[in-house]
């Protein structure tokens, strides 16, 4: 793990320039995209320190990469091999713009897989551990790096791709799977199908859940409603891109705080307006540069995740690195900008998951007037009792948290849909 690699700031500062170095010398000689910049930078010769690098190169953000692949299909030129030296494809998921393609050589894969390894030991999966993946396997990077560095980890690793929900429960049950792998919100829907289905989460033998692709897993609500649940289980948060890879992972003994692995990463956080550096521990847009992935490199990337610094992460013991206060808090792309007041979706997510009446729920937004105004389609548990106190209980914590008058109805169970993979709960008609 990074807080045990490295003594104090300085020792990963020093490997970060060192790592750098590296990084720029082999991208400004062969990698078309960013060997222009880098010399119009000033920093094709290297740089003496890190703020120098801070200072002199540009931001990259998404939609340059997205230009470069339409420009140069289709994988764009930021490739700092021959084309024949990549053998892993993935994808974004494209939930919020075009997606893009992205490319690995063996070496990259390869540290994104050592990243995964640090998860695992800060989870504490070991070797002869069972790892079931409850994940569809698609194009986008997803778990595949996390299986593979699984089987490199020694552990039995199983696919859950193309199965029902009960299929994957059952397998889950009959492999006696130590260890789940899925998003927040699939796993929330799997204790649901296992209710159904009359398969109590606490006879498995599942001991600790890993879950990525979503926030929840540092949200508070939500992570008390997933160990409610799974009674047997800890849940363990991780987060991380495709265009990036695995990035962070739950602070050892702090719930809620994810590590970044800045062994790999150089991490900054900067006001998404300004782009200056954020005050320390203010909200702020995370800004990477990978320092491993020579083969299809980010410079500055632009994630476009909120995060905020925990400066009391410091205090645990041998926590020396960059750590995240409540994980990624949202995204500069997904505030709501509702009857003039600032909505986020994992501020709606935590409202909701700490009401354990609602099962599930999609929030509509209307544009097509001067003012954009929300409703809510809520749909009860089955341990629902009251189900008109329900509609109070949501309307009255929505005006006395965002100072909001959202409608609220009630659907039939089993009616609004479930996700495997990135919940999309946000129906948007018109245009803001």
């Amino acid at each position: 793990m990074i807080c045990q690699a490295f003594a104090n700031r300085e020792a990963i500062r020093a490997h970060q320039l060192r790592a750098l170095g590296h990084l720029l010398s082999v991208v400004a000689a062969d990698n078309p995209f960013y060997a222009p910049i880098l010399r119009q930078a000033g920093l094709a010769g290297g740089v003496e320190d890190l703020d120098e690098f801070f200072r002199k190169m540009p931001f990259t953000c998404k939609e340059a990469i997205v230009e470069d692949q339409r420009r140069h299909p289709p994988y764009g030129t930021n490739l700092t091999y021959p084309l024949a030296e990549y053998s892993r494809f993935n994808q974004t998921s494209a939930s919020t713009a075009t997606p893009i393609r992205w490319l690995d050589t063996r070496e990259s894969w390869q540290a994104m897989l050592d990243n995964w390894k640090q998860v695992y030991r800060a989870a504490g999966v070991t070797a002869g551990d069972c790892l079931y993946f409850a994940f569809s396997f698609g194009p986008f990077l997803g778990f595949w790096t996390a299986f593979e560095a699984a089987c490199q980890w020694e552990c039995r690793a199983i696919p859950g791709g193309g199965l029902s929900s009960l299929a994957r429960l059952e397998a889950i049950r009959d492999n006696r799977a130590d260890v789940l792998l899925a998003t927040p919100t699939y796993v929330l829907r799997l204790a649901e199908v296992a209710r159904a289905e009359k398969i109590d989460p606490a006879t498995l033998a599942v001991r600790t859940i890993i879950v990525a692709g979503e926030p929840g897993g540092s949200v508070p609500a939500v992570r008390r409603r997933i160990e409610s649940l799974w009674p047997r289980a800890t849940l363990f948060d991780q987060h991380g891109m495709t265009e990036v890879g695995p990035v962070s992972y739950q602070c050892p003994g702090r719930p809620g705080t994810l590590l970044v692995m800045e062994d790999s990463f150089l991490a900054e956080i900067v006001d998404p307006r300004s782009g200056r550096p954020a005050v320390r521990g203010e909200p702020g847009e995370l800004v990477l540069t990978t320092l491993g992935r020579l083969g299809s490199p980010l410079l500055r990337y632009r994630t476009g995740d909120l995060v905020q610094e925990d400066l009391g992460a410091a205090d645990q013991e041998g926590v020396c690195g960059l750590a995240l206060r409540g994980g990624i808090l949202g995204r500069t792309d997904d505030m709501l900008l509702v009857r003039g007041v600032n909505v986020y979706p994992t501020a709606i997510d935590e409202l909701l998951r700490s009401i354990p009446a609602v099962a599930e729920y999609q929030v509509e937004l209307d544009h097509e007037d001067a003012m954009t105004e929300m409703r809510l389609r809520v749909e009860p548990s089955a341990e629902c009792g009251d189900r008109d106190a329900l509609v109070r209980q949501i309307e009255t914590r929505f005006r006395s948290q965002f100072h909001l008058r959202v409608p609220v109805s009630l659907c039939p169970p089993g009616t609004l849909p479930r996700f495997e993979m990135k919940a999309r709960r946000f129906v948007i008609r018109g245009r803001p």
